[in-house]
């Protein structure tokens, strides 16, 4: 899961980056509206927690923009603001939650979880089903049957992105973006080289589903219909 924090305060923004991704998260940070609306627009995030007050555009602003642009990503608003016209005024932007500072580290984590939940296909089990397969989300296991492997954080993160993508093409760009991030210097041979890891993966665990290349463009799954 990749969360996006859009926060001025460099201090806050970093202790921000550390909590989210000892809690097992992948964080990138923006320090102003701008930067913050143009990183939000990639659709690459799982989660945006957005400070309002922030330089070049405010975050309501960047919040109605983001909507504007038909971008659904959950929004977690952060702001001193506790005022109850505020409060109104970012949920009425189309925030999912609003947190007034100071806040406790584990009640952060908890709305963070909350609004990852509300994605639809992860709302009524813990674990992503494909074919013969199944990925544990709290454990980072892939199953098939009796058998089950342990993935590291790369490769989980791309074997979710393909199993919640089924059959659709994943595009080389968008899994380097998703995987490693939007200013991240990994090239295609990364792509390729975690892609061989789960193949031998899929392998050991006898299952059906298959990592399918299209030439030129990316890779889909592909199982046998039951």
């Amino acid at each position: 899961m990749r969360v996006l924090v859009i926060e001025d305060e460099v201090r806050l923004a970093s202790t921000l980056q550390d909590l989210l991704e000892l809690d097992g998260y992948t964080a990138d940070v923006c320090h102003d509206g701008e930067s913050g609306l143009d990183n939000a627009l990639t659709s690459i995030y799982d989660v945006i927690l957005l400070d309002v007050m922030l330089p070049k555009l405010d975050g309501f602003t960047v919040l109605r923009r983001l909507r504007a642009e038909g971008n659904a990503t959950p929004v977690l608003l952060l702001t001193a603001r506790s005022e109850t016209g505020d409060k109104v005024t970012g949920l009425d932007s189309g925030a999912d939650y609003y947190l007034t500072k100071p806040f406790e580290p584990k009640e952060l984590l908890a709305c963070v979880r909350a609004l990852v939940r509300r994605k639809p296909e992860l709302r009524e089990t813990d674990g992503v089903t494909c074919g013969d397969l199944r990925l544990e989300q709290s454990s980072f296991t892939l199953s098939c049957a009796e058998r089950s492997v342990r993935l590291s954080r790369k490769e989980f993160d791309m074997m979710e992105l393909l199993m919640l993508n089924q059959k659709l093409v994943i595009t080389k760009e968008n899994l380097l973006v998703k995987i490693w991030g939007y200013e991240s210097e990994a090239e295609d041979n990364n792509v390729e080289v975690y892609i061989s890891f789960l193949r031998r993966k899929l392998e050991y665990l006898h299952s059906g589903v298959k990592i399918k290349t299209i030439r030129m463009v990316g890779y889909c799954l592909e199982y046998p219909e039951s």
